[in-house]
Order: C-alpha cells, then structure tokens, then sequence
C-alpha cells in the first residue's frame, strides 16, 4: 500500500451501533478494499436490501420443498434439495446484509467517504430490510404469517422509539434484549437448524398442538421487541431527567431581587433600590 493510502480502521463510536466486529481484520480489510476502489457507502447500503431480498426469496423456497401439511417433506430429492436451498440461501442473505450494514458505516466514517445523505441512506435501507425478512420468514416453513407481521410491526416500532430518543436530545439508545443484530441472529440460528436437521425436528408438539420452530422465533421476536422498547423510553425518560438537572444546576434561578418589588412600566426604580441586597 502506497504512502497516501490509509487502512480503514475502526474509530471510537460515536451515536454508532457499537459492534465489535468493526475491529476484525477481514472487514477493516475489505472496508479499505472497498473506499480504494471507489464504492460509495450509499451504494453499499442499497446492496443490503438486495441481499434481504436474496434471504426472503430462501425463506419462501423452503415451503416448496415441504408437504400440504408443512411438517414433513415430499419424497422426492428434488423437493428436499429445495428445502434445504431454500434454508441455505436464507442464512446467506441475512448474513450478507448485516455485513453490508457494517460496511457501509465503515467506508463512510472510518473510510472518510460520508456523504449529505448518508444518514439517509443508513436508516432507510434497514427500514426495508427488516420487513422484507421477518414477513418472509412468517411465509416459511415452519412459520406462521401472523408472527411475522407482528414481529415486523414490533420491529419497526423499536426502530421508531431509537429515532424519538435522537430526535429529544436524547441521543441513539441501541438497547436490547431485541435490537437489529438480535432479531437477524434468531432468524439466521432457525434457519441454521432446519437446514441441518430433518424436517421433523422444527416442529414442536405438546399433545394436539403443535408450533413451528420458525413460528416461536418470530413469538419470541415480538415479545423480545415488546421489552426492547420499554427499556428504551426508560432510558431516554432518565437521559431527559438528567439533562434537565443538569440544565437547573448550571443554571440557578435569579434570587437577588426583592420579593416584595413589583415591576412596572410605569414606575422607575432607583438604582440604590435596584442593586439593593435583601435582608
């Protein structure tokens, strides 16, 4: 590497998403890759959307494969190599657009190629992203479509109430237990295990009633996403406490006039009045 070229590396975050796989070698070294060769950050962070895409077109193969009941597969290779297509291509799709999002910010800030509409361009995308899966994923084997439109609209609001907290001043809160990363971690683990395991074991029985393990991990998402958001408007009720304490510490209130002078346009106060200390 020449003289004038620099090595992408992670800097301190700041209102980031704090990830630790900003310092791997392998993503420093394509990030670098990646602003040496001319490609924007903005781009990076369309490509994310087609590689949810790449995800959801998975998740939609995997009911291809399966029986009309959706628990076992048809016996015929072809049906099950699409199943297991189907579960493999999810995995790489999620996978692929964490990685863009991690990119993006990476040849934008570290990569020093940040631009106007940047912040546009990091929020939006992930806007689309998360629908495009977590609908899928409802669509699924072993999924249910409710789950994954209630997942969608929890998912959203968490989203939501990060952008309220930076909108008040209150700074972006990334807390969980059902942030981006988590919510892509469950999918990519279901879609992991019913691509190595036979069709049967991703359902759940408990006598007459049965549940698909896609189906929980969705459940789990709303109810993961449900405390996800009330620990964020705690968080930034305490932030917006603080800031208001802070703001009357530092700046107190006038105490020097007498309480018993009343202003009045009208009237015109001495100044041995005006400047004198209460007893």
């Amino acid at each position: 590497m020449s003289s004038d070229q620099r090595t992408v590396e992670s800097k301190p975050p700041q209102d980031r998403r704090p990830l630790k796989t900003r310092s791997w070698r392998v993503f420093q070294a394509t990030a670098t890759w990646l602003a040496e060769s001319g490609v924007s950050p903005n781009a990076i962070s369309v490509a994310s959307i087609l590689f949810a895409m790449l995800g959801a077109i998975g998740f939609w193969i995997t009911q291809l494969g399966a029986s009309e009941n959706n628990v076992e597969l048809t016996q015929t290779f072809s049906n099950e190599l699409m199943y297991r297509l189907g579960w493999l291509l999810a995995v790489i799709g999620i996978q692929l657009r964490l990685i863009a999002n991690l990119l993006d910010g990476m040849v934008a800030v570290e990569g020093g190629r940040a631009s106007a509409t940047g912040p546009l361009y990091n929020e939006v995308p992930d806007r689309i992203s998360d629908p495009i899966l977590i609908i899928a994923a409802g669509y699924a084997a072993t999924g249910d479509p409710v789950a994954g439109w209630a997942a969608t609209a929890c998912a959203l609001l968490v989203a939501y109430v990060r952008a309220i907290g930076a909108s008040v001043g209150a700074g972006q809160l990334f807390l969980g237990p059902m942030a981006k990363q988590q919510r892509m971690a469950l999918l990519t683990l279901v879609s992991a295990i019913a691509l190595l395991t036979p069709a049967s074991w991703t359902w759940l029985h408990w006598g007459p009633t049965r549940i698909g393990l896609m189906q929980l991990a969705l459940w789990l998402i709303v109810a993961g996403c449900i405390v996800t958001v009330v620990r964020r408007l705690r968080a930034i009720a305490h932030q917006l406490r603080d800031q208001s304490t802070n703001q009357a510490t530092s700046n107190p209130p006038n105490t020097t006039s007498s309480p018993n002078t009343t202003s009045s346009p009208y009237t015109t106060s001495s100044p041995t009045a005006e400047h004198r200390e209460p007893r």
